[in-house]
């Protein structure tokens, strides 16, 4: 199975929270980001979007087709993210478009079993794989990559 963690791309300030509409840097960041990610996802990625507003923009640079997944929203846990995703054993590949610190607490606890406070910078991608070696599965950290390394 494949994980992709992409954390939505720089929003204005404000509130309501959930309002909050990309700057026209994020917009940027996510065109540049959607262009890398378009070639190299896996055919039938399944796309998980947190209802805030510039989860919603972010993702909408990759594609029209994704699925708003509240229990992904702006207070979501790891475990409510990896509920959501199915992960490990659902198969194929997903990608969250959502937030921190949930987002760092999940790459904390796919990396050491543990889930600690790690920073994932806005528009960035952390992609994690899970595969079957010997008889023992192993989740591999495949990409980190952020939007002004692109």
């Amino acid at each position: 199975m494949e994980l992709i963690l992409w954390r939505h791309a720089e929003a204005a300030e404000g509130q309501p929270d959930l309002g909050r509409a990309l700057t026209e840097k994020g917009r940027r960041q996510a065109e540049h980001m959607a262009s890398y990610l378009s070639g190299r996802l896996p055919e039938n990625t399944r796309v998980l979007v947190s209802p805030a507003l510039r989860a919603q923009q972010t993702a909408a640079a990759l594609t029209p087709h994704f699925i708003t997944a509240p229990n992904i929203g702006v207070h979501a846990t790891p475990q409510t993210a990896i509920a959501a995703a199915g992960w490990p054993m659902a198969g194929g590949a997903v990608l969250l478009v959502g937030h921190q610190p949930w987002m760092g607490e999940l790459a904390a606890l796919l990396m050491t079993g543990h889930a600690d406070f790690w920073s994932i910078k806005k528009g960035s991608v952390w992609w994690f794989s899970r595969r079957e070696r010997e008889g023992d599965f192993q989740t591999v950290l495949r990409l980190v990559i952020a939007p002004d390394q692109l």
